[in-house]
């Protein structure tokens, strides 16, 4: 036996002590890059989509601002047919009886009958202005 074999071991490297990683190979660092680089894009990807989706053309906040304007006009139009009754009832009122003709004549073109005077009076006081508050 040689006086070797009944030597202490060496002592362990600090480095060697610690679990090694092995190096990447190429294919292997790609292949994450590539992974990452799928990752980003679909994440950016689906970012774009529902900025889309809620700001866009047709999204959420359009469809939201046309509901309201289109109950705006649902409005604006049961009032002009609401008028539009009025108006035509006024007419056949007007068609057919001759005491509501005179009326409207009088009221509207100040129409007075041979024999009657017209007395028109006006307001002494001055409207207020805006800038004389």
């Amino acid at each position: 036996m040689s006086v070797d074999a009944f030597r202490d071991p060496p002592a362990p490297d600090a480095a060697a002590s610690r679990p090694s990683r092995r190096p990447r190979t190429p294919a292997v660092a790609v292949r994450e890059r590539r992974r990452r680089l799928a990752l980003w894009l679909l994440s950016t990807a689906l970012c774009i989509l529902v900025v889309n989706a809620l700001v866009g053309e047709s999204g959420y906040l359009a469809t939201v601002a046309a509901r309201r304007e289109l109950a705006a006009l649902e409005g604006r139009v049961a009032r002009l047919r609401l008028e539009n009754q009025q108006l035509q009832q006024e007419g056949r009122r007007l068609e057919t009886d001759p005491s509501a003709l005179e009326e409207t004549a009088r009221r509207e073109l100040g129409l007075v009958r041979p024999g009657e005077t017209l007395i028109v009076i006006h307001d002494t006081t001055r409207p207020e202005t805006p800038a004389s508050r």
